[in-house]
């Protein structure tokens, strides 16, 4: 009998753990075919989820949990317990309920058909339309720039084979691109549209920071574009600052008394060279950042205590 491994990682979702464990059983109790346990991080929670994950441990041995001894944030976290999942297959969904789990039944009649990694993507959402919109477009314009070939609106949630897996551990990343790893190991990809639900209970702790982070986190893994793009764009404005100056120094010998060069294009030229200079630092702050956490090899995550292994 193979074995299924589901896996979610969790902070502070103390309203949604007993439907997310209902409705998961739910299909796995149709499918008696195969061995189900279900892997439960809690990355620290400062709300009633350790509880919540210790009854229903106890309730279930099927229900296996890791307690981390402090908040590893959302990538590290998640992809630390999907890396310790030693099924035959791997499902990852979110906790808060907007990956429906309903999905897995669509997931493995493909992966009985010998496809290593069936992917749950996300065409519609009926989260607010501008946060939808706004990935959308990042994820368009990650593909185009990416040297791999990417998923569009794919988060993660998805069906992946131990073989995968596997690959997934030697590569030891301390602070990976999920999706972007699973682009980059090659293998056929099957697609599981699907509309996502708006949250029903709690609130995303996907804030600002956290959602910039992911998105640098993509470019610096998969594109040297930014970095060409600011050497490119460096030797564009040297050549149009140089003709600008040779205008005004012509025009000036020609007209010497009647033209005069003032101070306020030579202020916003300064402030505008000055802006860009900022932000393409930046960019090259980014990669140099990308680069120290992976050189550091901390670990992903430090456990305080597991349940049910």
């Amino acid at each position: 009998m193979r074995t299924i491994t589901i896996v979610s990682g969790c902070y502070n979702e103390e309203n949604n753990l007993e439907e997310l464990t209902r409705r998961v059983f739910a299909v796995a109790d149709k499918h008696p075919e195969y061995q189900w346990e279900y892997i439960l991080a809690d990355n620290c929670s400062r709300d009633r989820t350790a509880e919540v994950l210790r009854e229903l441990a106890r309730r279930d041995p099927r229900i296996k949990v890791i307690f981390n001894l402090r908040n590893f944030g959302y990538i590290r976290s998640n992809y630390h317990a999907t890396m310790q999942a030693r099924g035959d297959a791997v499902i990852f969904l979110a906790s808060d309920l907007q990956d429906p789990p309903e999905l897995i039944e669509q997931f493995l009649p493909l992966w009985e058909q010998g496809r290593k990694v069936v992917a749950a993507v996300k065409n519609q959402s009926k989260e607010n339309w501008l946060v939808f919109t706004g990935r959308r477009i990042y994820y368009h314009l990650i593909d185009r720039l990416a040297d791999v070939t990417l998923l569009k609106n794919f988060t993660g949630f998805g069906l992946y084979d131990r073989e995968v897996i596997q690959h997934l551990r030697e590569m030891d990343d301390p602070y990976p691109y999920f999706r972007g790893q699973i682009s980059e190991l090659g293998y056929p990809v099957a697609t599981v549209p699907f509309v996502q639900p708006v949250r029903k209970q709690g609130r995303s702790h996907a804030n600002f920071y956290i959602l910039y982070d992911l998105a640098m986190l993509g470019f610096t893994s998969h594109t040297k574009v930014p970095l060409r793009l600011a050497m490119f764009t460096g030797f564009a404005l040297s050549l149009l600052s140089f003709l600008i100056g040779m205008v005004y120094l012509v025009t000036k010998l020609v007209y010497w008394q009647e033209f005069s060069i003032g101070m306020g294009g030579l202020t916003v030229g300064v402030f505008f060279l000055g802006a860009v200079q900022l932000v393409f630092i930046g960019i090259l702050g980014e990669y140099i950042g990308a680069i120290h956490t992976k050189v550091t090899k901390r670990p992903l995550v430090v456990e305080r205590e597991r349940l049910n292994f």
